[in-house]
């Protein structure tokens, strides 16, 4: 009998190219079933090793006690509980300097549902939806599951900052969605707040000429993670197309909770009709409504966050680690990655030799980024240290 596909052609095709930051974790998996556990050093997935903060603990045992009153764990309006969307307006409010409503928080299943939310919204068929490189790959992937095709505009090589002849060139006529992410996965950089200022009045124009509105996705799971002194610019005040869009997956060490938040710029005309359409496409979709775990634990934590200082030390530690060994990188301003420089130029060949030393790696062509490679150092210091002699070994066989 003719064996006919299962599959149609687009899913076909992401599966056969696959997530290069999901491979590499697979890899790890069968290193660390035949060597063990310790013998592996896993940089390859950014999935946050510290534990939660203790008022996530509280929060549960108060749900808890919950359990046995009716539809404590029952539907709730797509937009998720009112008294939590007002809860993320108030910290929000604090944090972007304006003043937000519950109305204006749409509650999501994590980030990534957040994005696509807003894709299945505002996307017309061939619509372009933006990203600076390097960026998270997923992006791509979410434009097409909406209609829309993704357009790469490349950022300044060696320091990663945003490229405005590029941005220029990038954002044409079926622009309707540019995605920043920062502090950035993979690359560590923040843009300032002189150049999200340049950003936004070029998207002004940009949108004027095409005559709608080019909405700004700012992708923020790692705000909260900056360093040495560095502030992650507020966008809400800068431009009324912005769409802020974050998790808790990083700064309460919740992914798998699948829980973050949409927030419209509250001076946005129109806003109410926008918000409408984005409870729709939540529940249409397949979300539903949010987690509710999730919301009464981001409830009860919101302003707590995990412990700030050992990531600021696993950092320094990388950075030694790296320098020691001869690689060229930049330092990283937050979030929690490395972006070296790829010993040879070649990330895939290169990351396939860190294998033979059992160090898992990324190679830079997963985030448009190639001739480099990503370190998650979401893992703890004695790995890092433990990776410095396979490090340097890998470095030298490309020297």
């Amino acid at each position: 009998m003719t064996r006919h596909a299962l599959v149609n052609s687009d899913i076909a095709a992401q599966i056969n190219s696959g997530s290069w930051i999901r491979r590499m974790f697979e890899a790890g998996g069968v290193l660390k079933q035949q060597y063990g556990e310790d013998a592996v050093c896993d940089f390859s997935i950014g999935n946050p090793d510290l534990p939660a903060p203790g008022t996530v603990k509280t929060a549960l045992m108060a749900v808890v006690g919950k359990a046995e009153e009716p539809f404590t764990f029952g539907y709730m309006p797509n937009a998720g509980f009112p008294w939590a969307r007002a809860k993320v307006a108030e910290h929000l409010s604090r944090e972007q300097g304006v003043s937000l409503a519950g109305d204006d928080i749409l509650l999501t299943c994590g980030a990534a549902g957040a994005l696509n939310v807003l894709m299945h919204t505002v996307l017309e068929p061939g619509d372009e939806v933006a990203a600076i490189a390097p960026f998270f790959v997923e992006y791509g992937g979410y434009a097409r599951n909406h209609g829309g095709t993704l357009t790469v505009i490349p950022s300044k090589p060696e320091t990663f900052e945003l490229d405005f002849d590029a941005l220029e060139k990038g954002i044409g006529k079926k622009t309707r969605i540019l995605i920043i992410n920062s502090p950035n996965n993979p690359t560590g950089q923040i843009y300032s707040e002189a150049h999200v200022r340049e950003l936004a009045a070029l998207l002004a124009r940009k949108s004027a000429e095409n005559g709608r509105p080019i909405y700004l996705a700012a992708d923020e799971p790692y705000r909260f993670l900056a360093f040495d002194g560095a502030t992650v610019p507020a966008l809400l005040p800068l431009y009324p197309y912005t769409v802020i869009i974050n998790s808790f997956s990083k700064n309460l060490s919740l992914p798998g909770e699948r829980i973050g938040y949409l927030a419209l710029n509250p001076d946005l005309e129109g806003k109410e009709e926008l918000m409408a359409g984005l409870v729709l496409s939540n529940r249409v979709l397949g979300f539903v409504n949010p987690p509710v775990l999730g919301q009464y634990i981001m409830a009860g934590a919101l302003g707590s966050q995990v412990d700030f200082n050992i990531y600021a030390a696993r950092r320094t530690a990388m950075a030694e680690v790296l320098r020691d060994a001869g690689y060229e990188f930049f330092m990283p301003r937050g979030a929690f990655y490395f972006f070296p420089k790829a010993p040879g130029g070649d990330d895939v060949a290169f990351v396939n030799r860190l294998l033979e030393e059992r160090i898992l790696a990324v190679p830079g062509s997963g985030f448009f980024g190639p001739g480099h490679f990503r370190l998650a150092f979401c893992v703890n210091e004695e790995v890092i240290r433990r990776a410095a002699p396979g490090l340097k070994r890998a470095r030298d066989a490309f020297k």
